[in-house]
């Protein structure tokens, strides 16, 4: 086992299970989970912090900041472990980290995106990366394939090829079945909960992007806020943000280059009182991105981050409740 350290079209296929609104429930916990899972994964997919009650109609993800790295996968790759970091979300489930203290729960995922994302449709898949013919319920037609950045990643930044060989597609279906399966089951019944808790649940789906190097492209934005241009959050809630980060000093835009990803458009429903707005921080705000090593930014941004926090908890629920038919 090799763990490396943190401190130096929606077509579903078969076995579709979550629902915004509730569905079928998993076993809950308030540490690591607990419900069936494959046996040969090393570590739980993900894990829950949970506050000892919840006061805020808030949920935090952070999909892509798992450090996991299984020896299997290790021993499939081309690539060096340092290299396979560049796509991880590295230290977003701690920036955010106190959201739990204030009455909200912080969902984090412990296996990393080069593994699997689970940001993705569940078999949003390249054909080429497989031994076999994959079934109907594949979407290999996606963008994010076709830019190796399927549900089973193809490339870490900006081409760098991750595998020595192809895959067999029952490799693909025990990481979707072991990892990205429970971790959505896991997110939705933290949704279903807040809302009926509290009648709405706001999302916050948290990342961070490359700001240095090959990777960074022309974004020179500290943070982009992605609400899928209106359509999965009301905008009183992406306007808040928006203005608490400006006010503080930082260069914010709004769906350009991130509008958000799956998580975003599956589950943000604002007619049915579910908004999700996406947060993609510049990295060179918190960490070196050669070293992967927090710098004196970390503190500052992570008390900014747990006051957003508790801005967006204290929002007047009138604008984020079910909207009624007409």
């Amino acid at each position: 086992m090799m763990k490396i350290s943190r401190t130096g079209s929606a077509t579903l296929g078969p076995c579709c299970f979550w629902a915004v609104a509730g569905g079928g429930r998993p076993p809950y916990s308030q540490g690591m989970d607990t419900s069936p899972r494959d046996p040969a994964l090393e570590i739980p997919p993900y894990l829950v912090r949970s506050p000892q009650r919840q006061t805020l109609p808030l949920v935090l993800s952070s999909p892509h900041s798992g450090t996991h790295y299984p020896e299997s996968f290790l021993a499939q790759a081309a690539l060096d472990p340092e290299t396979l970091r560049r796509s991880e979300d590295t230290f977003v489930d701690r920036l955010f980290g106190e959201a739990p203290a204030l009455g909200a729960p912080l969902l984090h995922a412990l296996y990393p995106r080069a593994y699997i994302d689970v940001n993705r449709e569940p078999y949003e898949l390249d054909p080429q990366m497989f031994t076999d013919p994959l079934p109907g319920y594949v979407n290999p037609a996606s963008p994010r394939v076709a830019a190796g950045l399927g549900t089973i990643p193809r490339v870490v930044g900006v081409g760098a090829e991750i595998y020595r060989d192809r895959l067999p597609f029952t490799e693909a279906c025990r990481r979707i079945d072991g990892v990205y399966r429970p971790y959505h089951a896991a997110l939705s019944e933290l949704i279903a909960r807040t809302r009926t808790r509290f009648g709405f649940c706001v999302l916050l789906d948290c990342h961070s992007m490359p700001s240095t190097g090959p990777d960074a492209g022309a974004c020179v934005a500290d943070v982009v806020l992605g609400d899928r241009h209106g359509l999965s959050c009301v905008g009183d809630i992406t306007q808040v943000a928006a203005r608490f980060l400006s006010a503080a000093g930082l260069r914010v835009v709004r769906n350009t280059p991130y509008a958000g990803g799956f998580t975003t458009g599956f589950y943000g429903r604002p007619a049915d009182g579910v908004h999700v707005l996406q947060i993609e921080l510049a990295r060179r705000l918190y960490m070196d991105e050669l070293t992967h090593a927090p710098n004196g930014g970390f503190a500052p941004l992570s008390a900014l981050l747990t006051r957003l926090v508790a801005l967006l908890g204290e929002m007047p629920p009138l604008s984020l409740l079910p909207r009624m038919p007409p």
